[in-house]
């Protein structure tokens, strides 16, 4: 989260857990699952919002966490416009 100053990152902690999720490398991925647990990665992927994760970062994580099986990964969270 380029554009806050990391203490202000801190006040949205899912959020920085969702952008090392989708941009982070395989080294930041092991440590985030090593730090906060597979329990925690799934809270968040679960209450991912629209545009946060792209397919592949979304694909490999219901993968990695047991969400899914092979081909029946659910649809990536979309915008609705109320």
């Amino acid at each position: 989260m380029w554009w806050l100053s990391p203490s202000e990152a801190m006040d949205y902690p899912a959020r920085v857990v969702t952008q090392v999720m989708n941009i982070g490398v395989f080294e930041d991925a092991r440590r985030l699952a090593e730090t906060l647990g597979d329990d925690c990665l799934r809270a968040v992927l679960r209450q991912a919002e629209a545009g946060q994760l792209n397919a592949r970062s979304w694909h490999y994580w219901h993968y990695r966490l047991e969400l899914a099986e092979l081909g029946q990964v659910p649809p990536l969270p979309v915008r609705r416009i109320p």
